[in-house]
């Protein structure tokens, strides 16, 4: 590690942070000691580090104190001018962001993403989450994760969601049924993929509630994940001092640590991190990560502090460390510091795995080094793609993002016969990219044919390729048939209709729609959602609507980030008018300006002096 540090200043390091993370619940990392082969391993990874700094603010004040093993999210808390916090990075690197809820008297399973059918998913390709082991993965077995788990209880769960979760579980043992832990940790397990998290901490409470399970502190985790989910970080944190003492381990916090970052939620995730250093816990690589996952997206700079944090600690980076430096390399452009790291992984015996291989790709094929990208594309095939299957939904999108419509076709050939629902929503986005539409609703409609219901997530898919094309009517017309089938409509939809709407040229329609759908519906949208409509305002000049929007994403529950201000300035800019106060209100939110921002600042103060002014004074 000290490789990757030590080419920038120890004290001047770039941070990374990926989005939302699920939270892990597994045995706590090793922490190895640190070699001088480890030490190595930063100084590579460190000076790899290094050219990142030219893409971004000179001006870094240390965030994280060494020795007194603190992380501050006030000092240097400048953003990186490549922050854009509605693009979610590289998706096969994040999983699915579970937002804190901001209603928290709402019904609580109606407070969840819109749920996916775990038959819908192939469990038997390799995992390409985060660092995720829940704990009812883990009472079920590592090996059962790839499987397709189900359980009778579960399936009465399903058959009957308009019964009260507690009359179930009631009728269930009335009637003799065994409630060990293999059948509740199943239960819970596809309730959680499902993203049933308001069932699930039902099931949870019921349990202890009725003293059917001996809690102990994985237990008690799996809880606290659940509330942070449905009620929020705060209830979360209440939760915590009523778990009995000797439950309270590095699992617990840990678990809390992960759900600040899955709400980006850095000064609360930079607290429970010294917490747990307060608490003397060990630095897991684990938790590590999580900084970085959080800094990756909200503060690149802070990433070399974490490397150096690590190295003191003796903290082994992980493969999923590497994921994390390679993509912010890629992000930031610096493709040959991204191809160090990879070096740096291979020296030791750490072989980049599939979705390392499509993340170097799509930054190659970003970087216009087309070669390279068909090269690693060929090693991800593997020399017999139908021996790799599970590489086919990583290979549709990115030949085609190298406009290769001839590969796409041969990839889709291979999966057409029996095509997987992951490899369908690949296809379709990959003729989408190509502008291709009837091949994207020629796969569209197999789907159909092929599977007796669809999610949301699998019209979604289809709705982006309308909107990115400006299709309104077929957009309207898709909306209609997932009405029509029973498909819940959710945050994930309403994204895709707002960017149809936007597209279209229908800002307050999609202004009028999002309002709507949040307030009928009781679930909170997508963060890409509203800024969608206020990069429209910005364009405008509407200051109006501009703030009335940046109000509501307040509203809904979002921590201020530095692409809301970039924008919100844009709009004063767009208007020709001055933003008072902007600075003050970028300071009580903890935003500090990069030099982009910076620059726009200067054109919205109404005390700034110019030639003219001085002359005039």
């Amino acid at each position: 590690m000290w490789a990757l540090r030590r080419a920038s200043n120890p004290f001047k390091f770039r941070v990374l942070s990926l989005g939302a993370s699920r939270v892990c619940c597994s045995n706590p990392e090793p922490i190895s000691g640190c070699s001088e082969r480890n030490s190595a391993v930063f100084e590579s990874l460190q000076a790899a580090c290094e050219r990142c700094r030219s893409y971004h603010t000179s001006n870094v004040c240390p965030s994280l104190y060494v020795a007194r093993r603190s992380l501050s999210s006030q000092a240097g808390a400048e953003s990186s001018e490549s922050d854009d916090d509605l693009q979610d990075g590289f998706s096969e690197l994040e999983a699915p962001a579970v937002e804190e809820s901001n209603s928290a008297g709402a019904n609580e399973e109606e407070l969840v993403s819109e749920p996916e059918l775990d038959e819908d998913v192939d469990d038997n390709e390799p995992s390409h989450a985060l660092e995720m082991l829940d704990n009812e993965a883990d009472l079920v077995g590592k090996t059962t994760m790839r499987k397709r788990v189900s359980s009778e209880l579960f399936k009465t769960i399903i058959s009957s969601q308009s019964v009260p979760l507690n009359t179930i579980l009631d009728k269930w043992v009335e009637e003799g049924n065994a409630l060990g832990r293999s059948e509740l940790s199943t239960t819970m397990l596809n309730l959680r993929k499902r993203r049933m998290y308001g069932r699930a901490l039902q099931l949870s409470e019921w349990l202890e509630a009725n003293k059917q399970l001996d809690f102990g502190e994985r237990d008690y985790a799996s809880r606290l994940d659940l509330i942070a989910k449905v009620r929020g970080l705060h209830k979360a944190e209440t939760y915590i001092e009523k778990i009995p003492q000797s439950f309270r381990g590095e699992v617990i916090y840990r678990t809390l640590l992960a759900n600040c970052v899955s709400a980006n939620n850095v000064k609360k995730a930079e607290e429970v991190f010294n917490k747990m250093k307060d608490l003397e816990f060990p630095i897991t690589t684990f938790a590590c990560n999580q900084l970085l996952l959080l800094y990756k997206r909200l503060d690149k700079k802070k990433i070399a502090d974490v490397l150096l944090l690590m190295e003191k600690e003796n903290v082994k980076p992980s493969i999923f460390t590497y994921k994390i430096l390679i993509d912010t390399k890629g992000q930031s452009n610096d493709l040959a510091g991204m191809d160090q790291i990879v070096e740096t992984m291979k020296a030791e015996g750490i072989e980049p795995d599939i979705n390392i291989q499509a993340i170097l790709a799509k930054h190659y094929v970003t970087g216009g080094l087309k070669e390279k990208a068909e090269a690693i594309l060929k090693e991800m095939e593997g020399g017999n793609l139908k021996e790799h299957r599970w590489s086919c939904r990583l290979l549709l999108p990115l030949y085609a993002a190298l406009g290769n419509d001839d590969e796409v076709g041969r990839i889709w050939k291979i999966c057409e016969s029996n095509p997987r629902l992951e490899e369908c929503t690949a296809a379709i986005e990959a003729w989408g990219k190509l502008k291709k539409i009837d091949e994207a609703e020629a796969v569209f409609d197999k789907m159909l044919a092929t599977w007796k219901k669809l999610s949301s997530k699998h019209y979604s898919a289809l709705l982006k390729v309308y909107a990115a094309h400006k299709m309104l009517a077929k957009g309207k017309d898709l909306v209609k048939k997932m009405a029509d089938s029973g498909c819940r409509i959710g945050p994930l939809t309403w994204d895709a209709l707002v960017r149809l709407y936007v597209e279209a040229g229908e800002v307050e329609k999609a202004d009028s729609l999002l309002n709507k759908a949040a307030q009928q519906n009781q679930l909170k949208p997508m963060f890409s959602s509203y800024l969608a409509i206020m990069e429209q305002y910005a364009k405008r000049g509407d200051v109006h609507n501009a703030e009335k929007m940046f109000h509501r994403m307040r509203q809904a529950g979002y921590v201020a980030r530095l692409r809301q201000f970039q924008v919100l300035v844009q709009t004063y800019i767009s208007a020709k008018v001055p933003a008072y106060g902007i600075r003050e209100r970028m300071k009580a939110d903890n935003i500090f300006p990069n030099k982009g921002l910076a620059a726009q600042l200067a054109q919205v103060d109404a005390f700034r002096k110019t030639a003219v002014s001085d002359l005039l004074d």
